[in-house]
């Protein structure tokens, strides 16, 4: 990690960006070289997680996750805390999976606790209209992550005079799965997209305003034709899972949660904003161009099908996997108890006799298919000008619409590792999201 320590004195030189569920994003607005182009990632303060885990060893993973890890990267097990635990499996486990290319994986740089406390109250003292029940910097941790500004191409050049637009994509899961264990009530998991059916639980729970016709499997087909389909969804219900930034810069999407929604206003201001990037003079073919870019660059790209391949390795869905998590954590099955009086409790016996290995690799597939799933990716685009030289480490893509070439750059972020001791309540979330999908069914007369 490096050694230089940021010191109160730092935080002037850095603004709010953005934030997640789990991290908050700056941008660097100073002169000093080691930061031009960089953006921090600084961890929120979060609830406290049940703890059925196993005991926290003093290094950031529970004894149970160095069993699952620590044959992976032996790194992972002598690290001082949960931030290198991420950093390193970023580094050494999604990187490799997911291509080189495509992920930065940073650098850590030491804090001082003034210096998040100097932030927290920065960010605060702004006003910044912020995602719904905001969470605090946590101040108690010791490091920060710094990763080169995905949306920008380069710094102190002379492209930096070329627009750059980025789109954020939460792409979601790419496939239905088949396992032999779904239970028979939930085949419909086998049929319709975990996101959609996700949909009908937010708008009951008042998460969101209106459904999304995006279609996750859409944007995963491979065809150039779907993935249109997919990008104009979520430009038309961006919800969270579509955010577009000029230079940097937000222009179109929201930070403040699922329940805001573009408005034709918005609309009209983004159509604006692009003018300086799609030559055309139709302000109605210009919003359809930046559709049309999007598609054709995410389709070139080829990244999604790398992604899709991380995704697959759980070939064994939820429902089966919180019987392996039981096992592993010595606990008795809760999964099975619920299931007793029931002709499918049988199918659980072959996966609880599988060997401990087994278990913990499927586990462990689940995990690593789980932070493939909740990840974004960044695509960022820029207009060939004339006499800008192109970069071998960039894609190129022509826009036909309006006969102009781009290069871009893909990148996969959010890739921290899933807690283990979480297991229950991805467990308890897909049960939810399964007996709302199926009470609207039922409402509508469409029960399967």
């Amino acid at each position: 990690m490096e050694e230089i320590v940021l010191e109160p004195k730092d935080a002037v030189n850095w603004s709010y960006r953005g934030e997640g569920a789990i991290n908050l994003v700056l941008s660097y607005t100073g002169s000093s070289p080691t930061f031009l182009g960089k953006v921090m990632r600084i961890k929120k303060e979060l609830k406290k997680e049940n703890e059925n885990g196993g005991d926290t060893s003093g290094n950031g993973l529970t004894s149970l996750e160095n069993i699952i890890w620590g044959g992976i990267i032996k790194d992972l097990v002598s690290c001082e805390n949960k931030d290198m635990v991420d950093y390193l499996f970023v580094k050494h486990v999604m990187r490799p999976l997911l291509g080189h290319k495509h992920v930065n994986a940073g650098i850590r740089r030491l804090v001082a606790t003034e210096f998040l406390e100097s932030i927290e109250k920065m960010v605060r003292s702004q006003h910044i209209s912020r995602r719904d029940n905001a969470s605090s910097v946590d101040t108690n941790r010791t490091s920060v992550l710094l990763m080169d500004d995905l949306t920008r191409f380069s710094h102190g050049h002379v492209e930096d005079h070329v627009p750059c637009i980025t789109v954020e994509i939460k792409p979601k899961c790419g496939f239905l799965p088949s396992s032999s264990f779904i239970s028979e009530e939930n085949l419909i998991k086998k049929s319709i997209p975990l996101f959609e059916m996700y949909q009908v639980r937010k708008l009951k729970e008042n998460e969101i305003l209106e459904i999304s016709e995006y279609d996750s499997l859409d944007l995963f087909s491979g065809s150039k034709d779907r993935i249109h389909k997919a990008i104009k969804a979520l430009y038309a219900t961006p919800q969270t899972n579509f955010r577009v930034f000029l230079n940097g810069s937000l222009v179109f999407g929201s930070f403040r949660g699922s329940k805001c929604i573009s408005t034709s206003k918005d609309e009209l201001a983004f159509e604006h904003i692009l003018k300086g990037i799609i030559k055309t003079e139709d302000d109605i073919v210009r919003a359809n161009s930046f559709i049309e870019l999007v598609a054709e660059t995410v389709y070139a790209s080829g990244a999604l099908d790398q992604l899709l391949e991380v995704q697959k390795l759980d070939k064994y869905n939820i429902e089966a996997v919180i019987h392996a998590y039981y096992d592993l954590i010595d606990h008795p099955c809760k999964a099975c108890q619920e299931l007793e009086k029931s002709k499918l409790s049988h199918q659980f016996g072959a996966m609880h006799a599988m060997p401990q290995d087994e278990k913990v690799n499927i586990l462990k597939n689940y995990l690593i298919s789980s932070t493939a799933t909740d990840c974004s990716v960044m695509v960022s685009i820029r207009s060939r000008e004339t006499g800008l030289s192109s970069s071998s480490s960039h894609g190129n893509v022509h826009l036909e619409s309006t006969k102009q070439d781009f290069e871009y750059k893909v990148h996969f972020i959010d890739l921290d590792m899933r807690p283990l001791n979480r297991m229950e309540s991805y467990y308890e979330s897909d049960k939810k999201i399964m007996k709302s999908y199926l009470e609207m069914l039922k409402t509508k007369g469409d029960q399967p």
